[in-house]
């Protein structure tokens, strides 16, 4: 708050309302960028690699896959989507050591059901759970080795 003398002898006090409108004017910028990327959403898109290996799944590795309509598949077979937490439970209470999981998500599903399967499958005693990436369309891997159908390069090993 300011203070002026005035010619007429007597003290008269004016707010200084600049900071406030300064403050006000950066908020109201702030607000019309950040409130339609807050409307609009968030939109994941799974990972692609390129030098990904396609190695046959174990039988100690467990593989939960999630189509478009949202139906679960373990192990490549599909279950009811009730009985997840108990078929993972089943399976994780009697391993002492690997407790992964390994998660396929069709591309087009929304973010928030592989959250809510993530949740479950911690709750359930899935301690890591690895994503499984797609090979980018149009690549294959340049490592030696990884492609099993590829000659073997030229002075290589096959």
């Amino acid at each position: 708050m300011a203070m002026a003398g005035g010619g007429s002898g007597g003290i008269s006090a004016t707010p200084n309302v600049t900071p406030m409108i300064d403050v006000m004017l950066v908020l109201l910028v702030i607000f019309m960028i950040v409130i339609p990327s807050l409307i609009s959403g968030f939109n994941a898109v799974p990972p692609q690699g390129v030098n990904l290996v396609s190695h046959p799944p174990e039988d100690t590795e467990v593989l939960l896959g999630i189509d478009r309509t949202g139906q679960y598949y373990l192990q490549k077979q599909p279950i009811r989507n009730e009985t997840l937490f108990d078929r993972l439970k089943a399976i994780y209470e009697t391993r002492t050591e690997d407790k992964v999981l390994y998660l396929r998500a069709d591309r087009d599903i929304e973010y928030s059901k592989v959250i809510d399967v993530l949740d479950v499958a911690g709750k359930a005693g899935v301690r890591v759970t690895g994503m499984i990436a797609d090979q980018q369309p149009g690549t294959s891997s340049t490592v030696q080795g990884d492609n099993p159908n590829a000659p073997p390069a030229a002075g290589g090993k096959p």
